[in-house]
């Protein structure tokens, strides 16, 4: 059975989570104000659900790395503090499911390991009251890190959030960069609100800033604001009225802030709204309640917020598509907050005060705008999924210290929760045994007793190597069009005709591409990037080297078609170049067709192979196949050098065997010499090898091959006549 504003999930341990999601209201049948139809009576904050799937998906992803917590399943006991009060929510917690019988321990498996929560500093508070009795460590994920203030704290307290010092820092830096000396701040009247105003009244006076006024809001619930019309109308007018330069508001949520700029909108104000530059704390997250979706944003537009740090977790959008109510097993919020988010009923709970639309439950979380549903995590998420790898990481290490030394109790094995304490730090000066491992996307620091997350790299445009390799792409990228410029203006010259300009045409159309294929491989990995990095560097590369294979066998072809009574004859001619280029371009093409069939390549991170770095990457998909592409190029220059080789010592003035063959010399030395440094380089630096070996070969055979005829076609043209071919195979 699941209770409608709580998220269980069995297991032999239990994190359990405390919420801030659904307002009930009850108390009242009637309203003022046609105002009023708009608010339901459960009203959902649905930006929030997110705290609830951001725990959820931590303990999912550490359910299947079994190097964390190996042959123990972790679960999940989420509650909802609006409902019914915080006390109410951690005494659901503390019993089995939702069994609500306190002081008794009934279920074998519930072992109920931490509490992360909650939103609220009061809720903070009460959490920790209750926990301190029954020694649950609480772990503290949202705001700005104000601990308990001071109180005594009876029971292990953790926070995953910086000191709200910060804040304060930060706050005055931006106030003294704009020069906003005269200020207003608007607080919630809570303990944090309280230790927010003494803190900046004592402060902000040191470094020249004053206060037009202080102002305090009373601690309201989302289907009460009619009932402090009068507070909200007397708060407006002052903030308004004020000469000051920027107004503070500190609260938890944005609600009582934007229900101040759209008392206009009701014409209940007598002053019209000001330019007012608004400054919105670290605790406060952008959300709409469902009826306040078609109030105008743009009032908002020129605040300034502080956020919670957060970060890109692999994943968790791709976990998000996957919600459904019907297949969310377990889970109580996910219908309130479907039917609000999508303006929707589910058919069997359709009243007068909902929507007409009915939900279908096959909506999708990604259509929602950002002020209802974010897809990307959010900084309160964000702490809360650390804090969820946090508790995990510490059951870790007592299963590692039981595992050690056997403990027991009464010649009874110990389980986690029975031992105390329940975090061992990791110090260099201890047992190695004792530490745990951090994982794949963070790093130990240098004392060994925390966790650094790994930078996200990949060789880009905004660093010094991938801009340099850039612009070398685009210099002969240039360099090639203008070769095949000046041989398309002397196309009728006999230089330019001798050995096949068509095939000349598309080693210089080739050898272009190849140059712009280098840019493929520089910036960061896509899905269509990595399909067509090697494929397109492979195909192109293979069309070139034919190229100069075909030109080589007609050389040969040709001397030895001279001989009187030779069969070779009829091999000499435009048509067997034309076959070999297409012969040998579609055997390439058909590997690379196989390896996007069988395995494509595709983005991917290594976590692994540098310490402090994620490197994103395209993975190839199959090793095997790519070394075969490159084998078959390899193979192809092998052959144009033997046959290049052979045909060195032919005339002169037709001759280009010896270019090819230094340029196949070089081709083949660039490649050979590829494969060791690829393998021995890590990270990006892989990347750049492969750049570095496409523009290096490329550049050998435009320049020695092409070269010589350029330097004569532009600086000594009178070699270019037929008379000249003539006289010097003579």
């Amino acid at each position: 059975m699941t209770s409608r504003h709580g998220y269980f999930q069995p297991g032999d341990l239990i994190i359990g989570g405390i919420v801030s999601l659904i307002s009930v209201s009850g108390e009242r049948n009637d309203f003022r104000q046609h105002y009023d139809s708009w608010i339901s009576e459960t009203v959902v904050l649905t930006n929030n659900y997110q705290h609830v799937l951001a725990l959820a998906f931590a303990v999912k992803e550490i359910n299947e790395n079994h190097q964390i917590l190996p042959n123990v399943t972790l679960g999940f006991h989420i509650h909802d503090s609006f409902a019914k009060g915080t006390f109410h929510a951690i005494m659901v917690i503390l019993s089995e499911q939702i069994r609500f019988l306190p002081n008794y321990k009934c279920g074998i498996q519930y072992n109920l390991a931490a509490v992360i929560g909650g939103l609220y500093p009061d809720n903070t508070f009460d959490l920790a009251m209750v926990l301190g009795i029954y020694n649950v460590p609480q772990v503290f994920a949202y705001g700005s890190g104000l601990g308990l203030n001071g109180r005594n704290e009876p029971h292990p307290f953790y926070s995953m959030v910086p000191n709200e010092n910060h804040q304060h820092m930060g706050l005055l830096q931006l106030l003294l960069h704009f020069r906003w000396t005269w200020v207003g701040v608007i607080a919630r009247d809570s303990i944090n609100g309280e230790k927010f105003v003494k803190i900046v009244v004592e402060e902000f006076p040191l470094s020249a800033i004053c206060f037009a006024f202080l102002q305090k809001v009373e601690n309201l619930k989302m289907s009460d604001i009619w009932d402090a019309m009068d507070q909200l109308l007397e708060l407006y007018h002052i903030a308004m009225k004020s000469h000051a330069n920027a107004l503070i508001f500190y609260d938890e949520n944005i609600l009582i802030l934007r229900w101040l700029l759209y008392l206009p909108e009701l014409q209940m104000v007598t002053v019209e709204p000001q330019g007012k530059v608004w400054i919105m704390t670290i605790e406060m997250e952008f959300t709409s309640l469902l009826y306040q979706r078609s109030w105008d944003k743009q009032v908002l537009h020129g605040a300034l917020s502080f956020s919670v740090h957060s970060n890109e977790v692999l994943g968790f959008q791709h976990f998000l598509q996957t919600i459904y109510p019907a297949l969310s097993k377990g889970d109580g919020f996910v219908k309130d907050f479907w039917e609000q988010a999508f303006g929707c009923s589910f058919p069997n709970q359709i009243s007068d005060n909902k929507p007409e639309k009915i939900c279908t439950g096959t909506e999708k979380l990604e259509n929602l705008p950002g002020d209802i549903f974010e897809m990307s995590m959010m900084g309160h998420s964000y702490n809360i999924y650390n804090a969820v790898y946090a508790v995990a990481h510490a059951l870790q290490a007592i299963q590692s210290y039981q595992s050690k030394h056997k403990a027991t109790v009464n010649g009874r094995r110990v389980n986690i929760q029975d031992f105390q304490p329940w975090q061992i730090p990791c110090k260099q000066a201890q047992d190695t045994d004792d530490c745990y491992k951090c994982p794949d996307d963070q790093y130990p620091n240098k004392d060994r007793d925390a966790c650094i997350f790994k930078q996200k790299t990949f060789l880009s445009y905004g660093e010094p190597l991938g801009i340099s390799l850039a612009i070398l792409a685009i210099l002969f990228s240039m360099l090639t069009a203008v070769v095949l410029g000046t041989f398309l203006k002397h196309r009728d010259t006999p230089i330019v005709k001798a050995n096949n300009r068509n095939l000349t045409y598309t080693l210089l159309i080739s050898l272009l591409l190849c140059f712009l294929s280098a840019l493929l491989f520089i910036g960061r990995p896509e899905k269509i990037t990595c399909l067509l990095r090697q494929t397109a560097f492979g195909i192109i590369f293979s069309i070139a080297v034919s190229c100069v294979l075909a030109k080589t066998l007609t050389v040969v072809l040709a001397f030895m078609a001279t001989t009187p009574g030779s069969r070779m004859t009829k091999w000499v001619g435009k048509r067997m170049a034309s076959s070999i280029v297409l012969c040998c371009s579609l055997i390439q093409t058909g590997i690379c067709a196989v390896w996007l069939a069988m395995s494509s390549p595709f983005p991917d991170v290594d976590l692994n192979s540098v310490k402090e770095e994620m490197v994103l990457e395209c993975n190839e998909g199959s090793v095997v196949m790519f070394y075969c592409v490159l084998g078959y190029i390899g193979f192809l220059a092998l052959v144009n050098f033997a046959v290049a080789f052979f045909a060195r010592k032919l005339p002169d003035s037709f001759n280009e065997a010896k270019f090819i063959t230094f340029s196949m010399l070089l081709f083949c030395s660039v490649w050979l010499s590829f494969v060791p440094t690829y393998l021995s380089v890590k990270g990006k630096y892989m990347v750049a090898v492969e750049i570095f070996s496409i523009l290096a070969s490329g550049a050998g055979l435009l320049g020695c091959i092409f070269s010589p005829k350029c330097y004569i076609i532009v600086l000594r043209p009178q070699l270019n006549k037929r008379e000249q071919l003539i006289k010097r195979i003579k």
